[in-house]
């Protein structure tokens, strides 16, 4: 038997897709996270992301970096020419900015990609300017609600929080 020393969380293993939609957070029209990891002591976190049905997610800038794995489909920014497709992992350096889509061009009609996110994703207008933002403390408040909402229970979400 392992003993658990004080102070070290407990590890997180489970089934990354799950089988109960509920765990599927709404984020934009046709976008959805699934949470992994919450880590309010880095500011990072761990999700899934899937977008069905051309999706967008909105125009934003990270400050820190962003590394990604597509699981499923495939998916594009506007801003590139390439295209992530199942297979594909993506470095997203600090400070660009992109809008990530899900359409014909990409080849697919939904997608579902692991995103390891540093920091903040700040969301902006044509103009630059700030409209809103995310990091782990408002993706942990839109998870209690959502979890709320579906009857899962607020602290279902405390699972992936360290």
């Amino acid at each position: 038997m392992i003993t658990q020393l004080p102070g070290i969380q407990p590890e997180i293993a489970i089934a990354a897709i799950p089988k109960d939609e509920r765990v599927w957070v709404p984020q934009a029209t046709n976008v959805w996270f699934r949470p992994l990891l919450l880590n309010t002591v880095t500011g990072s976190w761990c999700n899934l992301l899937r977008v069905r049905k051309s999706g967008v997610l909105s125009r934003h800038i990270h400050p820190s970096w962003v590394t990604g794995y597509v699981i499923k489909g495939a998916w594009r920014y506007l801003e590139h020419e390439w295209v992530a497709s199942q297979g594909s992992f993506v470095y997203e350096p600090p400070g660009e900015i992109h809008r990530l889509v899900v359409d014909e061009a990409a080849g697919a009609q939904e997608m579902i990609t692991f995103f390891n996110i540093h920091g903040a994703m700040i969301y902006l207008d044509e103009q630059g300017n700030t409209t809103g933002y995310e990091d782990v403390f408002t993706k942990i408040a839109m998870c209690r609600q959502h979890y709320t909402d579906v009857g899962l229970g607020a602290d279902y979400v405390d699972q992936f929080v360290r």
